[in-house]
């Protein structure tokens, strides 16, 4: 659903239409927030035409009555959004296959795109990750397997924390990812912490490492942070696949179309276009 956007002739970057293969951008939905039919009606209706992706976050989905889940997927896929389960599955795999199984089935059931893999709390085999990989494509969902060097991602560590855990073997992340990539993964996701989040100083280089080794087309990365995405978008230009709260969808859209920003940024982020209107 697009619609005719106010001040079309003050010039700012094009946007690929939607489904978008690049500059992604996936929002945070119920966690943080309630967010029924009316709230979620709101983002649409106003900011739906930025939105690729809207992802729940720890099971909240499963706190909700079936047939307000089944509506709020249903008001998603009016306006072109994907809906991503966020990282439940590391929860559901402590309860057998079985259960695993259920879940996949049940995510199909009600409507959901996207099944996200996450280990953010588990120590598994990259083989088994790609065969749950496998496992989600076949029943003809999206899966978005994901990859970090932070154990206990998903958390409330401090950075205090974090150090103390330490951090994952960066090029087992990267092969992961590559293994998933290969066995059909729609797109990985890269959380922050470790990275830009509850840490001392942001590492980089992981960033780069893992844009270098994996590709910036098939990859997320996690950034609800304005300082954060306003970095990637530094540096990594406007077609940065990121993942941020829904509060801040805006606040995203406009450092990408180079209308606002910064003193770093603002009036400098253009597209290939030169910065014509769509």
């Amino acid at each position: 659903m697009t619609n005719k956007q106010a001040f079309s002739k003050i010039r700012h970057n094009s946007r690929p239409q939607k489904p978008r293969q690049y500059g992604v951008t996936e929002i945070r939905g119920p966690y943080y927030n309630v967010m029924g039919e009316r709230y979620l009606r709101d983002i649409m209706e106003t900011m739906g035409e930025h939105v690729d992706i809207i992802k729940f976050a720890g099971g909240s989905f499963s706190l909700m009555p079936e047939d307000q889940l089944i509506q709020f997927i249903n008001i998603c896929h009016e306006y072109g959004v994907k809906v991503d389960t966020g990282g439940w599955m590391e929860y559901v795999l402590t309860q057998g296959i079985d259960a695993v199984d259920h879940y996949i089935d049940e995510c199909k059931r009600v409507g959901f795109d996207i099944i996200e893999i996450s280990t953010g709390f588990l120590t598994m085999p990259s083989d088994d990750i790609v065969r749950l990989t496998q496992r989600v494509q076949k029943a003809g969902l999206l899966a978005k397997p994901e990859i970090g060097i932070q154990f206990g991602s998903g958390g409330t560590n401090t950075a205090a924390q974090n150090e103390a855990a330490g951090l994952t073997d960066i090029d087992k992340a990267i092969e992961t990812g590559k293994k998933c990539l290969a066995a059909g993964a729609y797109m990985l996701m890269i959380e922050s912490e470790g990275i830009t989040e509850s840490v001392t100083n942001w590492r980089t280089d992981v960033v780069s490492k893992f844009a270098k080794e994996l590709g910036t087309d098939k990859v997320m990365f996690e950034a609800a942070d304005p300082n954060v995405f306003a970095w990637y978008i530094k540096n990594y230009g406007p077609e940065i696949n990121l993942f941020v709260d829904h509060s801040q969808i805006v606040q995203l859209e406009g450092l990408r179309r180079g209308i606002w920003g910064n003193n770093e940024l603002f009036g400098r982020v253009l597209t290939l276009d030169d910065g014509k209107n769509d």
